[in-house]
């Protein structure tokens, strides 16, 4: 029988759902015909799968050959089938033997001399051969970054002679070895900011709990200073969070190098970004810079300048941690969960408030520029921050502050605390969460509402204050919420963005 079956992997937003080449010769006019809804790169596997086959000195089948990409209802995309679709052209032709490859999976692009080229995708595609019991065979350009999902066989070739050699049991192919780890990512040190107390305890909260952060202020007070310091006292990833990471940078524009492995994202795209880098897109969907940030921080400088319309689509993933890209034939999801911290000015010219700086804007200026950024977006910061100006003579002094080792680790302390007792961080926390751990003394209960209903705050953001309030007493090793934890959350409330500007 002249039918050969190949099993390979497609992507589709963050899966890697299993596609069967077939591939079937049949008497008649030489031709090659690919079916099963192929993008242009895969019909153009057939001139280089061709190429690839008549340079390692194989022989070209001179037959009709049909090659379907089951199931046919799936779109396919890349030369990632071109190395299944060389192999069953072979397996059909009876050039190498059919039984082997039941057992493996094949991702690759081929050069016209036979070499192998990497692939995006190749790490959920490692996840999904994992489930199926099989072995995943990829290039070695995708060995490492295949090879850091546990509990598969993943093997490497560099050329498609190598994997025939393996296939008819000449010589095996080597298994992919994960990349030596890289030393500690050197993040720019906490010490350096020059005083900022208390922007410098409201960035540990935030680091502690994975709350959002929001810093108000004039220009050159070290809101952008602080944001780049925050990937360098947030906790270590667990496993779990750093394979979610990594599976979406494998299939991002930019790929994955093995070597950030566990290294938490830090996005910072400019306020120029339209709707679609920032949260993804395009006839075929890929990630944006908020599933490019999953389990990291996405930093948003000049807040206002973004166009309206951009920052609105943040509101659902900040709540749910997906996005959802729909298009007219297809639709992908892709994880969302960041860390989002943001810093604007106060006004136009930023000198708003500042005894220093003589604010020329008017008050319709500063309410056209405050309204650029909508109250329910601003609800979803659990922290407000107003950095002041520092005092003269504060920036003469050398560096006097916490390094980010021993406010890291304080952080990780409170982390590991949380995640003991409701198996996620205190931001992520749901209505029951909130009721079983976040518990106040009736007096206290009562200093929230009246907070509440002086500063007029939403339901979201006295749950938000609750959260923060127990990031404050985990920090402390507290075990239940005090008065002093509960008023220092009050506390990152408390700036008043409707404050008079006239």
């Amino acid at each position: 029988m002249s039918l050969a079956i190949v099993h390979s992997r497609a992507q589709s937003g963050i899966n890697a759902p299993e596609v069967t080449v077939e591939v079937h010769l049949a008497n008649g006019l030489p031709a090659l015909s690919i079916v099963g809804l192929p993008e242009t790169a895969v019909r153009e596997a057939k001139d280089r799968v061709r190429g690839a086959l008549l340079t390692a000195r194989f022989e070209w089948p001179q037959r009709r050959i049909t090659i379907n990409l089951a199931p046919a209802d799936l779109p396919k995309e890349g030369g990632r089938f071109d190395l299944p679709i060389a192999l069953g052209i072979l397996a059909a032709s009876r050039q190498i033997p059919r039984e082997p490859l039941a057992r493996m999976e094949f991702l690759g692009e081929l050069a016209l001399g036979g070499d192998l080229r990497p692939v995006r995708g190749a790490l959920p595609a490692a996840l999904k051969a994992r489930d199926e019991g099989r072995t995943l065979v990829v290039p070695t350009g995708n060995g490492a970054e295949a090879a850091l999902v546990e509990g598969v066989e993943v093997l490497e070739a560099d050329h498609l002679l190598m994997v025939c050699a393996h296939l008819t049991g000449e010589r095996r192919l080597p298994h992919a070895e994960v990349a030596s780890p890289l030393a500690p990512p050197s993040h720019p040190d906490l010490a350096d900011v020059v005083g900022q107390t208390h922007a410098r305890r409201a960035l540990e909260v935030a680091a502690a709990g994975g709350h959002n952060l929001l810093m108000i202020g004039p220009p050159g007070t070290g809101k952008t200073m602080l944001a780049s310091r925050l990937p360098g006292i947030l906790p270590p990833m667990t496993d779990d969070e750093a394979l979610e990471a990594a599976a979406v940078a494998s299939i991002g524009a930019e790929g994955f190098h093995p070597r950030r492995w566990r290294v938490r994202p830090f996005r910072a795209p400019h306020h120029t970004a339209s709707a679609v880098a920032l949260v993804g897109g395009g006839s075929s969907p890929r990630p944006g810079e908020i599933s490019l940030a999953h389990r990291g921080v996405l930093f948003l400088d000049e807040l206002p300048e973004y166009d309206r319309k951009v920052l609105e689509v943040l509101r659902e993933p900040l709540e749910s941690g997906t996005i959802t890209i729909s298009r007219a034939a297809r639709q992908a999801e892709f994880p969302a969960r960041f860390q989002l911290v943001a810093a604007m000015n106060p006004c136009p010219c930023g000198y708003q408030g500042d005894p220093r700086g003589a604010c020329r804007c008017t008050p319709e200026r500063i309410r056209r520029y405050r309204e650029k950024v909508s109250g329910p977006l601003l609800d979803r910061f659990d922290l407000h921050l107003e950095v002041p100006r520092l005092p003269p003579g504060t920036l003469t002094g050398a560096r006097s502050g916490e390094t980010s080792a021993a406010v890291r680790e304080r952080v990780a302390t409170a982390r590991e605390r949380q995640l003991r007792r409701a198996a996620t961080p205190n931001a992520l926390l749901d209505a029951e969460g909130v009721r079983r751990h976040c518990r106040l003394s009736s007096a206290d209960a009562d200093l929230l509402e009246q907070a509440i209903h002086r500063l007029g705050l939403s339901a979201r953001a006295h749950q938000r204050i609750l959260k923060v309030a127990r990031t404050v007493a985990d920090l402390a090793g507290a075990e239940r919420i005090a008065t002093p934890h509960l008023s220092e959350a009050l506390s990152y409330r408390c700036l008043d963005r409707n404050r008079d500007v006239a």
